[in-house]
């Protein structure tokens, strides 16, 4: 599941684009301004798969945002254009970006351009990694000290999402949503409840006193700092 960082601050796009994109099986981190953006990158850029990209924003412009993103880990980078833009779309190719698209813009191709994008740009990774834990992907398997654990498909899953958002609060809300959508059956918020308390019984030392999957007051849970 690719995770994109959405730059835009046009409310209505970033509202119907996200839910489009998560509809599309993408997780999705939006932010409104190139500041938050900087930031952001600077904190977990690692996390991230890909950057949709306004190129004006409310205090700033995208591109200081593409060269950033270019600058650490190359992550790959759509610029969202207003229509007969030249000027911006030629800014931005230059700084490196891979691909533009004008608005008002199809959602259907702009997941298509994602798709290839990503596919250019498939990480040679094949295992996720944090602290004593390590997944790995190809063979579905987990391993805590190099001793390997058995999780049910609905633990694994949830260990996936959590690995994949490293330093990311997800909220209960976004749990359930990805589980659902993953497990392709209904999960409610009891049975979100029994399977984080069932996986930190398998992945950590002491699970009354959690240090991989930490629950964030009010907000929900987050694994990585």
């Amino acid at each position: 599941m690719a995770h994109i960082l959405l730059v835009e601050d046009d409310k209505s796009i970033v509202t119907n684009l996200t839910e489009f994109l998560q509809k599309e099986n993408f997780t999705i981190t939006t932010v409104d301004g190139q500041n938050r953006a900087l930031s952001l990158l600077e904190e977990s850029a690692a996390v991230f798969d890909l950057i949709l990209l306004d190129v004006s924003l409310a205090d700033g412009n995208g591109f200081a945002v593409c060269r950033a993103a270019k600058s650490t880990t190359d992550l790959p980078v759509i610029f969202l254009t207003a229509s007969g833009d030249e000027y911006s779309v030629v800014t931005g190719l230059d700084l490196g970006a891979d691909d533009y698209i004008s608005k008002p813009f199809r959602p259907r191709e702009l997941v298509s351009r994602i798709h290839n994008i990503l596919r250019r740009y498939s990480k040679t990774n094949t295992s996720l990694e944090y602290k004593t834990l390590r997944v790995d992907i190809v063979k579905a398997t987990v391993h805590k000290d190099d001793e390997e654990i058995l999780l049910s498909a609905l633990e694994y899953r949830l260990l996936l999402y959590l690995l994949s958002n490293q330093g990311i609060v997800l909220s209960r809300s976004q749990l359930l949503e990805a589980l659902w959508d993953i497990a392709g059956e209904f999960v409610n918020d009891n049975t979100l409840t029994v399977y984080i308390k069932r996986l930190r019984e398998k992945i950590e030392k002491d699970p009354q006193n959690p240090q991989l999957i930490k629950t964030v007051r009010g907000l929900g849970y987050k694994m990585g700092d």
